[in-house]
């Protein structure tokens, strides 16, 4: 595996251009023309590294972009997104930046460092002449607000490989993610009677009180012990300070490790009653991502990537993420996966987010090992 590292650290002007080509190219998910802008700039590196490249073209949300690498066996998918949380003209009060140390910058870490290290590994890969499995890439435009044009495209492309390889943000110090847990999101609407608050209260039935007794029985359900988070982050309702409440609603973030931890809340949720006389309840929603759980596969996994890392003189660790990805997605498919593949560094959706410089060379070699060796 030296040879990949050695190459690889001959390449970084190459991958740190990569990164800057994208990031200048500001990608919100919700602006599709910029997406798009982003997505062109990125066909045109993938075709620029010698892949075969198509546009997944999508009305409602950017473009996705599939890139296709030749070799021998069963194909290696490495996924990712180039949509990021940042809103166009972000550029200008949070400039691209290069002190030696840290690219900084919107998109840098989450995740456009990523996908150039997996440009990278192919470059590196085809420049020692290393062989290696056949690589699909599949690099979407919606992750950031849900996949929800991109979910059966990556769930299609994963049931054909042997591995998914994701190449979103590392956890602090390098660590991989072999678990992430499953996202849910629920709307709670609470149905009251309107009255007038001085003259006739008792003829109402105030949503707002329900939905104040309905938060109080939601939160009961977090059990941080076992992982699973309950957030009640929106609330709204009523419409005067003197008419009883005839309308509330909530909208609920749960957080579990495992399929029986969401099914077993989701349940809870849906089952919720009304305590006060003349309410009702609507209850929508539910877990768009499920969990990724570290199975027996996604453990054989990780160790060749550690094995590969040892080689490389580096010891890699392993944790779990709050946070879900579209690795979520191929993981419930029983296809092993790995996650946190891409850069090291911090900031993901904050002010300060930048990239390790230093460690961009051995996630190249190490992304480019896992793949020859697969």
């Amino acid at each position: 595996m030296a040879p990949l590292l050695e190459q690889a650290r001959r390449q970084v002007a190459t991958t740190i251009d990569t990164i800057e080509r994208l990031v200048r190219l500001e990608s919100p998910s919700t602006d599709k023309a910029a997406v798009d802008r982003c997505g062109r700039e990125l066909a045109a590196i993938l075709r620029g590294a010698g892949a075969q490249v198509e546009t997944i073209v999508n009305a409602s949300r950017g473009d996705h972009v599939r890139a296709r690498f030749g070799g021998a066996g069963r194909p290696v998918l490495l996924l990712g997104h180039f949509d990021t949380v940042w809103p166009v003209g972000t550029l200008e009060k949070m400039p691209l930046t290069n002190d030696g140390a840290r690219l900084s910058g919107p998109g840098t870490f989450d995740m456009k460092g990523g996908i150039a290290i997996g440009v990278g590994a192919m470059l590196a890969l085809q420049a020692t002449g290393t062989p290696h499995a056949p690589v699909g890439m599949l690099w979407t435009a919606d992750e950031e607000i849900g996949s929800g044009t991109s979910r059966a495209l990556i769930e299609d492309e994963a049931r054909r490989a042997r591995a998914v390889l994701v190449l979103e943000p590392a956890l602090p110090g390098g660590a991989l993610k072999t678990a992430r847990k499953g996202c849910g999101e629920f709307d709670l609407e609470v149905h009251g009677i309107a009255a007038h608050a001085g003259l006739d209260p008792g003829r109402g039935a105030s949503a707002i009180h329900e939905l104040a007794a309905q938060i109080g029985a939601i939160e009961r359900l977090q059990d941080l012990s076992r992982g699973i988070s309950v957030n009640v982050g929106i609330v709204t309702g009523g419409s005067r300070s003197n008419v009883v409440a005839a309308r509330a609603s909530a909208v609920i973030d749960i957080r579990a490790p495992s399929r029986d931890a969401a099914d077993r809340v989701e349940r809870a949720i849906r089952g919720l009653q009304p305590i006060r006389p003349g309410t009702r309840l609507t209850i929508r929603g539910g877990f768009d991502r499920p969990p990724m759980e570290r199975t027996a596969a996604v453990a054989q996994l990780f160790g060749m990537a550690a094995e590969v890392a040892a080689s490389l003189g580096v010891e890699l660790g392993e944790n779990s993420a709050g946070g879900g990805s579209d690795g979520n997605f191929t993981a419930a498919l029983g296809v092993p996966t790995l996650d946190g593949l891409g850069a090291v560094g911090d900031g993901a959706h904050a002010s300060h987010e930048h990239i390790d410089i230093d460690a961009l060379p051995f996630r190249v070699a190490l992304v480019a090992g896992l793949i020859a060796r697969l």
